[in-house]
């Protein structure tokens, strides 16, 4: 039995708001809508999505997953109040993966936690979920939404996101039985640090004393902040043409650990990525993190992406035609090195 003698409390007086929640349901529903691609069975509100492999067009489907988050770049959001953009670097991170494999980019489902929603924040996020999820070909088809008091400073919040992919089994990726020494690797642009390095990023700004909204010492229009929340690039509509048609033997998405320790990871036991460095210029936000923060070259090279966001592994015979597909697809692609037995 309830006690008379005391204040009756409610959820809302706890700190969680549920109107707030539904009304946030309603604005997410037709960012999610603007997203809906063949495969999608129904819509949001369920207690899971569903999904037809077969509707989406794969004979034999391999169904690849993925994980991720943004790290330390989300308190670039938090101090600057720029929250658009780190959902499509959340998508990125995760269908970029799913791509390494062969992988088309299915669905994808977020979790988005803060301690209250407040100021059209996680509108602003989400909005960029669903942009990310446009620009990779991907459904939008749930998540989940968190109030949780007491969890968050002000203003703060937590994001993940998970996506599922699929690629027929006789295109899956790394082909690494067809890998040969001399075999070439091509690589293609970032737009930045993508969503990587961002603890040192951080770091090497605090010391140079500058603020987030400062001019960017490395490109012009910009402030700072928002030079460095410059989003992730997306690749999938680059890659899946050449995948499907069998071009390429690997793919390697360049995120923490740089072209150092992620080339290496599509290659079989007996064969090593041999990178030239000299084969590109990187951009010029790693020259000034380079220098402000009087960072080693290898040090950069395992931080950060340099500048190449993907690379391609494909045979001498295609290399040449890989190439020029990439540049019909508006890529600037640079050989960047070359398979050695090990």
């Amino acid at each position: 039995m309830t006690d008379p003698s005391k204040t009756p409390l409610s959820y809302r007086d706890a700190g969680v708001d549920i109107e707030a929640g539904e009304r946030l349901v309603g604005a997410i529903g037709p960012m999610a809508k603007a997203t809906q691609r063949s495969g999608v069975m129904g819509g949001l509100g369920g207690f899971g999505a569903l999904f037809d492999a077969k509707a989406a067009g794969y004979a034999d489907p391999i169904l690849v997953s993925g994980t991720d988050g943004v790290g330390t770049k989300l308190m670039l959001a938090f101090e600057t109040g720029i929250h658009h953009t780190v959902g499509i670097d959340l998508v990125a991170m995760c269908a970029n993966d799913v791509l390494a494999q062969g992988a088309e980019p299915l669905f994808f489902l977020d979790y988005f936690a803060t301690g209250k929603l407040e100021g059209g924040i996680a509108e602003a996020v989400i909005s960029g979920i669903a942009e990310g999820c446009r620009q990779s070909g991907c459904a939008l088809v749930g998540g989940e939404t968190a109030e949780m008091p007491g969890m968050y400073p002000p203003g703060h919040y937590d994001l993940a996101g998970f996506v599922v992919g699929a690629v027929d089994r006789d295109k899956v990726l790394p082909r690494m039985d067809d890998m040969e020494a001399g075999d070439v690797l091509i690589g293609i642009g970032s737009s930045g640090p993508h969503s990587n390095g961002y603890s040192l990023i951080r770091r090497i700004v605090e010391r140079e004393g500058l603020d987030w909204s400062a001019p960017s010492p490395f490109s012009s229009g910009q402030t700072l902040g928002e030079a460095l929340l410059t989003p992730t690039r997306l690749y999938a509509q680059i890659a899946l043409p050449l995948i499907r048609r069998g071009r390429i033997k690997g793919l390697a998405h360049i995120t923490g650990g740089g072209l150092t320790e992620n080339t290496p990871r599509m290659c079989p036991d007996h064969l090593v990525p041999v990178i030239n460095r000299s084969a590109w210029a990187p951009p010029p936000v790693f020259r000034w993190l380079q220098e402000a923060g009087n960072v080693s070259e290898d040090e950069m090279h395992r931080t950060f992406n340099m500048g190449v966001g993907l690379v391609f592994c494909a045979s001498r015979d295609n290399a040449d035609a890989v190439c020029a597909e990439l540049h019909v697809a508006g890529e600037s692609p640079v050989v960047i090195g070359r398979l050695d037995p090990a």
